[in-house]
């Protein structure tokens, strides 16, 4: 079973700069990196990947099935395609968190770091199941409904936008400005040249995939964005997927849903920049968390007006308070 590789929606091409691959959330679209990408990854030589089954990236065959091994061999063939070999940053949302931990399992010579935000490492979320997931599982009538649920779904604006509203923490947050609303539209006309069929069996693929046990393994330094009340996400699975990471740093955003990089962009940027400025660009050298740690919390700590939490594997808190905002730091 193989799958043919992804190409690249190119966001960044400075030659000058790191390498960044990003990947996109179930049923969403490279195209939102386009407004949505870290200022980092605008700095280097960056591509957006969708995930499989997603338009620009047809099956070759309506709704077929594939692996765990189909999936981490397409991209990597893909990385290797587009930056000659040399090793990546994977920054991914949501499913795009889920399979770069996958890539970073698969072929951690291609992955420089990760990082994650709303990321899950286990497709039902150790128990629960999105509603397209228990649909698909209906026998027999499961694809017909939800091909009926898809379609419908995505067919005009203000149903897209809609659904997609328990993403957010706040819908009065930067989600209902116009740029919001036009990266949005963008992702949904991708959609629509997208077949259901190839869809469902991503959603398939995610829901029957667990990546739980092989998270020890990942060597590579890797930054975990949280936001405190994903309602899509589960935090306490975000921390536990932080937890058995080796080398992990857990960014904590309060009153912050499903969408950091769109909800709390500055402070996503933030954490995203003082983490990428510390990871070694050596192949050969495992980087320590010490020193991002301190760059981390001086730069969170200098951003005015807002209220996170910092939070390195470990387990002894150290809080600093201000009058305008909070940040704990848990250190080994």
């Amino acid at each position: 079973m193989t799958l043919p590789p992804p190409s690249p929606d190119w966001i960044a091409e400075e030659s000058s700069g790191d390498n960044y691959v990003l990947i996109h959330g179930m049923v969403m679209a490279p195209s939102f990196w386009r407004t949505y990408a870290p200022m980092v990854a605008r700095q280097g030589k960056s591509a957006a990947y969708p995930l499989p089954g997603h338009h620009p990236w047809r099956l070759t065959e309506p709704g077929q099935g594939f692996d765990a091994d189909a999936v981490a061999d397409a991209y990597a063939t893909a990385i290797r395609r587009d930056f000659d070999g040399e090793p990546v940053t994977l920054i991914g949302h949501s499913t795009g968190g889920f399979v770069s931990l996958l890539i970073a399992m698969r072929y951690p010579n291609l992955v420089r770091a990760v990082i994650l935000m709303g990321a899950f490492a286990c497709g039902r979320f150790e128990g629960q199941e999105r509603l397209p997931a228990k649909m698909l599982r209906v026998p027999k009538v499961g694809p017909f409904l939800f091909r009926q649920f898809f379609l419908r779904w995505i067919s005009t604006a203000e149903q897209f936008r809609w659904g997609s509203l328990e993403c957010v923490y706040d819908i009065a947050c930067p989600w209902e400005n116009e740029q919001a609303k036009g990266s949005m539209e963008n992702v949904r006309l991708d959609l629509l040249r997208s077949r259901p069929e190839d869809i469902a069996a991503c959603i398939r693929f995610m829901s029957s995939t667990s990546l739980l046990g092989g998270l020890t393994e990942i060597a590579v330094p890797v930054l975990n964005i949280v936001g405190a009340n994903d309602a899509i996400v589960p935090p306490p699975h975000q921390l536990r997927v932080s937890k058995l990471l080796p080398q992990t740093q857990t960014v904590i955003l309060n009153q912050c849903g499903h969408l950091p990089m769109v909800e709390r962009r500055a402070e996503t940027d933030l954490a995203i920049k003082a983490f990428t400025a510390t990871v070694s660009i050596s192949s050969s050298a495992t980087p320590s968390l010490a020193p991002q740690l301190g760059v981390l919390a001086r730069l969170l700590h200098a951003h005015e007006n807002e209220s996170f939490s910092a939070t390195p594997r470990g387990t002894k808190p150290v809080t600093r308070r201000s009058q305008t905002r909070r940040y704990e730091i848990y250190q080994d």
